[in-house]
């Protein structure tokens, strides 16, 4: 019987299960000739790559959607604190 892989690639989506080293990981954030994506050295798919000022962008974009939701959140239950108002038309 063959042995499995562990790393390989499957329907286009790369994988690895091999033990990761710290300085491997480290590593696979911070690819400077790289693109905005490179594969992860542990599980499955692709990681963003630190080195790339586009990767940047796409954290900011999430941390400020993150942000907007958040508050969002708090001024639902401001509202909800708030007494029903009566409205005297003549």
């Amino acid at each position: 019987m063959s042995e499995k892989s562990s790393t390989g690639e499957l329907f286009g989506i790369p994988y690895n299960f091999e033990q990761p080293t710290l300085r491997r990981l480290l590593s696979s954030y911070w690819q400077p000739n790289e693109g905005m994506l490179v594969k992860k050295q542990f599980g499955i798919g692709y990681t963003l790559n630190l080195a790339n000022w586009r990767s940047w962008i796409v954290i900011v974009a999430a941390a400020a959607l993150l942000l907007q939701e958040r508050r969002g959140e708090t001024d639902e239950e401001a509202n909800e604190a708030d007494e029903p108002v009566e409205v005297v038309v003549d």
